[in-house]
């Protein structure tokens, strides 16, 4: 078995079903408390109790409703709808700990990125540098009949949007303001020497953004940043941009194809090829005994929405299988938009058939990933599997009864990991960019790109 450490996030979204559509009813459930600041922050201190790195929240603009052509489904199932912004979420939480980090998703179709950059710094200061950015495209059309975007929404032309977004975002970030320019001298009556600070004259193809940054620089100045686009411009565009990325899939096949090629192509732009740590999306059910973490699941399975599974896979892949019987199998389904998610589900189980009612139960209890039941031995052994057979980092944890599989994963899980001696048993001090990537690097490293927007002489 590896000793490699195994980093962990917890899976989250501001919404009450994220990733098991149905399982709110459960009677144990209370993710219909995410509207309440005090849920939020009793799951913060629960995660920091288990030595999670972060908490990685998700989130969508817009609404699922491929399937049946109609909102219904997704309204009445709470298929990731009603969501809440995850961003208002981080103060009372990072508040509440001392070095829990927090990742944030944001879209570079529908935030325009000089107030986006400022509310990235406001929160990396007020959480003493513990702020991550999960860079997403979006590709729900839904967002874009309420956000006027044009012909924009286009495969290519949104990450061709994100690639000058993020130079906005690092000329704001890392070239703005000198690293000396806030010098509070009271004497003289200067608190910031104006010499020292810089409009970036950002003119592009997207984007017009003449003036400075209106943050004085933050503890990590550039967030860290994730990105979980697995297409191949996806996967481009993360060997370009991310520290972290996080990838979804039901077998190890597939996920260490992803992650051999993700790091060829980081390397192709001239950084380390495990400068990227990679999280693999997966959902722990856990039991002090087999047969009680085996109960667990088949009472869970008992709360799944067939309507609200294929709502959720309906907005993943823009197919609607409404018209489709239960029992169809779906390898007859040809469009482009679910061959490749369909090659990935298929990869675990190659001489399985799958039918659309097996699909909908698949998604009913983890999402698009794989689940682990057993006791603390067993999932450990599980995740360390993985890591071992796949090359990934880490995990993002999702839940399936919110937030009890978070509780019982940090008193269960948690204390066999530190045991095995690849979960760390104190946290190290710094940012979240320090805490993942050791001591004095709190600032983007040198070979990333946008360490490039840097003013020259400043120090890192």
């Amino acid at each position: 078995m590896t000793k490699k450490r195994i980093y962990l996030n917890a899976f989250e979204m501001n919404c009450v079903g994220h990733q098991s559509p149905g399982l709110w009813r459960h009677p144990e459930d209370q993710s219909e408390r995410y509207k309440d600041l005090d849920y939020w922050v009793d799951l913060a201190k629960t995660l920091e109790k288990g030595r999670f790195d972060g908490i990685f929240i998700a989130d969508v603009i817009g609404i699922y409703d491929v399937y049946r052509n109609d909102k219904t489904a997704s309204l009445r199932e709470a298929t990731q709808v009603p969501v809440n912004d995850p961003m208002m979420l981080v103060s009372a939480m990072a508040h509440a700990t001392e070095h829990l980090g927090f990742g944030i998703t944001c879209s570079t179709t529908f935030e325009h990125p000089y107030t986006f950059a400022r509310r990235m710094s406001t929160l990396d200061h007020l959480t003493k540098g513990r702020i991550a950015w999960n860079i997403v495209t979006s590709y729900l059309e839904s967002g874009t009949k309420n956000i006027e975007i044009g012909d924009k929404f286009q495969h290519s032309e949104r990450y061709a949007i994100a690639d000058e977004y993020m130079e906005v975002c690092y000329k704001l970030w890392e070239g703005s303001w000198e690293e000396y320019a806030v010098v509070r001298d009271r004497e003289r009556g200067i608190f910031t020497d104006s010499e020292k600070v810089h409009g970036i004259s950002h003119h592009g193809k997207y984007f017009d953004v003449p003036g400075i940054h209106l943050c004085e620089p933050s503890p990590q100045r550039t967030p860290v940043l994730y990105q979980a686009g697995g297409s191949p411009i996806g996967r481009k565009f993360a060997a370009k941009h991310a520290e972290c990325t996080f990838v979804s899939g039901p077998a190890k096949g597939p996920i260490a194809s992803y992650v051999k090629n993700l790091r060829e192509l980081a390397e192709k732009e001239g950084r380390d090829p495990q400068c990227v740590k990679i999280f693999a999306l997966m959902t722990p059910i856990v039991g002090r005994t087999e047969e009680e973490a085996w109960s667990k699941y088949e009472e869970l399975t008992k709360y799944i929405s067939y309507d609200g599974a294929l709502a959720l896979v309906g907005g993943w892949t823009g197919l609607d299988f409404s018209g489709y019987h239960p029992d169809d199998e779906i390898e007859y389904i040809e469009t482009n938009a679910i061959k490749s998610w369909l090659k990935m589900l298929t990869a675990s189980r190659p001489d399985k058939k799958w039918t659309v009612r097996e699909l909908a139960n698949f998604v009913g209890v983890g999402g698009m990933g794989p689940v682990a039941v057993g006791t603390p031995e067993q999932i450990a052994d599980t995740l360390e599997e993985w890591v071992e057979e796949t090359d990934i980092d880490g995990f993002n944890l999702a839940y399936a009864q919110a937030p009890g599989t978070f509780e019982d994963f940090v008193e269960l899980v948690s204390p066999e990991l530190q045991k095995r001696r690849v979960l760390k048993k104190e946290y190290t001090e710094g940012t979240f960019r320090e805490k993942l990537f050791g001591k004095g690097k709190a600032r983007l490293p040198e070979e990333h790109s946008g360490a490039g927007y840097r003013r020259a002489g400043s120090p890192v």
